[in-house]
């Protein structure tokens, strides 16, 4: 039978047997069907490509862009070989199209592979570029000065045997009023006004971290010496000078012969560690909670005229209130007061921070401007 290839299409397959192995092919024999020496010959040239993709490497993107155009391109070879698709006796197509789309798929990974280790490499480059380079600044925190005053104070009274005691903020009537000595409609409770969650019974937002206090003396027995530091709650107007939270340490001390005199003794030894200042005078006040009770003052001096301003023109700054533990207290916790005495003291963290920064404002405490908190860093 005699071959129906016309002679085009027998150039065109020499011609791409020129591009395949890059030499001349020699005709085939008079007597070789010609339909399936061209297939036949054509699977062979595509398997060869195959296993000249599979075995292709580079660590140049110039390479690899060439072995791109060379297969992939408008005119490279798997779009000719698509070509003489339609060329292929009807017989060789399944076989002749497998090939080719081997090939393909085969190209078509190689360069995805290899184009994916080019960006690996220049994404580890990237991180990495210059290791004689300096380093890049890694942006240093700072804690709120709030906590900054709160830690100092901690550690003044540490050094003299306080512990620090924690409690709920949200409290029972008789841990926040009853036991602190502020029976039902006591006209002290008119003092602070309070943030109630629940109502018979009574569950409120802790107005004083005395709470803690009574929960402290209910677990333990004496002699006791603690501190209490936390958040507190009243329902005031919020101003520069107030608002309607705001942080406490308030410390308890009792023990047998504990009098008015070691009292006034440790807040000196505060106000000296804390302040740097010597002077401090208790003038008489009132809480229910202690029975004498005072308002200390901090000698603050008349320097500057800032000084003048916080003090009034009096050199005297009130720091906190203080007492003896009202008797009623210890009998609330179990504690026999003829037998064991105390003194209880609070400050606000808040008032501390304004008086040690020169913080003009306490909202600036609560709006997390970070540009406020960046001026403490030097203070971590």
């Amino acid at each position: 039978m005699k071959s129906t290839i016309p002679e085009a299409s027998l150039e065109e397959f020499f011609r791409l047997n020129e591009i395949f192995n890059h030499s001349k092919v020699k005709h085939p024999p008079k007597s070789v069907n010609l339909h399936n020496y061209f297939s036949e010959t054509m699977i062979d040239k595509i398997k060869e490509l195959i296993g000249e993709a599979e075995v292709f490497t580079t660590e140049s993107k110039e390479s690899l862009d060439a072995f791109r155009i060379k297969f992939i391109s408008k005119k490279g070879l798997i779009n000719e070989i698509f070509a003489e698709f339609k060329n292929v006796p009807n017989e060789q197509k399944k076989d002749f199209g497998q090939a080719i789309n081997t090939l393909k798929k085969t190209v078509e990974e190689k360069i995805k592979t290899l184009q994916e280790n080019f960006e690996s490499k220049e994404e580890i480059k990237g991180i990495y570029g210059d290791l004689t380079r300096p380093g890049t600044p890694i942006p240093v925190g700072a804690r709120h000065p709030i906590s900054l005053v709160k830690n100092q104070v901690i550690n003044i009274f540490s050094n003299i045997g306080f512990n620090v005691s924690e409690g709920p903020e949200i409290e029972d009537d008789w841990h926040n009023f009853e036991a602190l000595n502020f029976p039902e409609h006591h006209p002290a409770r008119d003092m602070q006004d309070t943030f109630f969650v629940q109502m018979n019974p009574d569950h409120l937002l802790r107005t004083h971290t005395s709470s803690v206090q009574v929960r402290y003396m209910e677990n333990n027995q004496p002699p006791i010496r603690t501190i209490s530091p936390g958040r507190v709650f009243r329902n005031e107007a919020i101003s520069s000078r107030s608002h309607c939270i705001f942080h406490q340490v308030e410390g308890l001390y009792i023990d047998k012969d504990v009098s008015f005199a070691d009292l006034k003794q440790t807040l000196l030894y505060f106000t000296k560690e804390m302040f740097g200042k010597s002077k401090i005078r208790l003038r008489p006040s009132y809480f229910p909670f202690t029975e004498p009770s005072a308002e200390v003052d901090v000698y603050w001096g008349l320097k500057t005229e800032t000084d003048y301003r916080i003090t009034k023109g009096t050199g005297w700054l009130e720091i906190m209130g203080c007492g003896m533990v009202d008797p009623n207290v210890l009998k609330a916790s179990n504690i026999d007061p003829e037998e064991y005495s105390g003194f209880a003291f609070g400050m606000g963290l808040e008032r501390m921070a304004m008086l040690l920064y020169q913080i003009g404002d306490i909202r600036m405490y609560f709006e997390n401007d970070v540009r406020f908190l960046e001026q403490f860093k030097s203070n971590f």
